[in-house]
């Protein structure tokens, strides 16, 4: 019986093996389609302009392509928003720049650690821009670069070539501003939340906020950082006097503060099945297996985060 269990296994195994290898040309084919193609990209308002992610993992057919970013055109300068996931997205975000002004890129503003916003920078080195942080982000690259570059690499395989971590140049601890020439974004730096660095920008000219990944829509929310901690930068984001939103995940823009409602419902239905579950005595492997799940139906990628979230929130509310 074993035997032959192992012989199944074995043949299950190698015919997704021979699967994988024969998609490999399609998926290598779609991926160069993308990457010869222009950047679609939108302006939102005036002088912003998003790139929208897709809502998946990063694969070699979206070329690590699962972010919100894109860049503002201020009278003088360029503020470049997060990188991309990959050198060949960061380039194509470049390129797109290129496209619609001369003006120099005087800033690249890293909102947090994750591969799918920062492995695009190394695109932006010739421009010689302020690589601009929060003051815990080098130290959580430095921690995870190695772990990171060997993620992205099995990933995108070949397209992963040049993409590697670059530090910033200026960190942020509290607040600061980037002065493009008549326009002025206002940058906070939030405690842990959805990480332990997340970055979130204002800008006056038009009342749009870019959240990063302090809002997630339509693709499940990833804890990486504190569930409270995010709970409350929500709080404090929703005191932003915006019009609308440039999410890290889902549309390029949605009105705000209606955006968060989703996310806010969600968060804060682990926080309170957490604490119910651990005031009878329950265990984590029973709130991986039953906090949130009403919320399956509503996100993208749900099983492939949500247990991590509970296990995250689980741990940080035990020390309530």
């Amino acid at each position: 019986m074993r035997s032959r269990r192992a012989a199944s296994r074995r043949a299950v195994c190698c015919g997704l093996g021979a699967a994988f290898f024969c998609c490999l040309p399609t998926l290598r084919a779609q991926a160069a389609l993308l990457r010869d193609r222009p950047l679609d990209i939108a302006e939102i308002a005036p002088g912003i302009y998003v790139s929208q992610g897709v809502q998946a993992e990063a694969t070699p057919a979206n070329l690590g392509a699962i972010a919100n970013i894109g860049f503002i055109v201020g009278g003088e300068r360029v503020a470049v928003i997060d990188s991309g996931g990959c050198r060949l997205w960061g380039e194509r975000l470049r390129e797109a720049v290129r496209r619609r002004t001369a003006l120099p890129i005087g800033s690249l503003v890293l909102t947090h650690m994750h591969p799918d916003h920062v492995f695009g920078a190394a695109a932006f080195l010739p421009d010689k821009p302020e690589i601009i942080g929060h003051r815990n982000l080098p130290a959580a690259l430095a921690q995870r670069e190695r772990h990171y570059a060997r993620r992205l690499q099995e990933a995108l395989g070949d397209f992963a070539a040049g993409s590697v971590i670059v530090p910033p140049t200026r960190l942020v601890a509290a607040s600061a501003e980037i002065d493009l020439g008549g326009r002025v974004l206002d940058i906070v730096a939030h405690g842990p939340a959805h990480t332990d660095n997340d970055l979130s920008l204002y800008d006056r000219a038009t009342g749009t906020l870019w959240a990063g990944d302090l809002l997630f829509m339509e693709r499940v929310p990833s804890l990486d950082g504190s569930l409270l901690g995010w709970l409350r930068a929500m709080e404090e984001l929703r005191r932003v006097p915006a019009r609308r939103v440039v999410p890290g995940h889902g549309p390029r823009v949605a009105d705000w503060p209606a955006a968060q409602a989703a996310q806010q419902r969600y968060l804060s239905l682990l926080r309170d099945e957490i604490r119910a579950l651990q005031r009878g005595g329950g265990t984590m492997q029973q709130a991986i297996a039953t906090v949130g799940r009403s919320e399956a139906s509503r996100w993208a990628l749900f099983d492939d985060y949500n247990a991590g979230n509970v296990a995250a929130a689980f741990h940080e509310l035990e020390w309530e």
